[in-house]
């Protein structure tokens, strides 16, 4: 299975918890807000990618099944 993984950029508020629960998938920019430097994941971080969406306060990260 593989997943886009897209942030709203004018959602996100830099909580981090993205980051903090799925390393592999998300990052922090300078700023500490969220950067996903590959934008289609599969195998395990399939798993983790909805783990970070899921965790999300403001819903500014978004998982599509491709």
């Amino acid at each position: 299975m593989e997943l886009r993984v897209r942030v709203d950029s004018d959602l996100c508020t830099g909580h981090g918890r993205c980051y903090a629960l799925a390393p592999d998938v998300f990052e922090s920019d300078e700023y500490g807000y969220c950067r996903i430097p590959e934008e289609v994941v599969t195998g395990a971080l399939v798993d983790q990618a909805r783990i970070g969406a899921k965790n999300c306060p403001e819903d500014a990260i978004t998982v599509e099944e491709l």
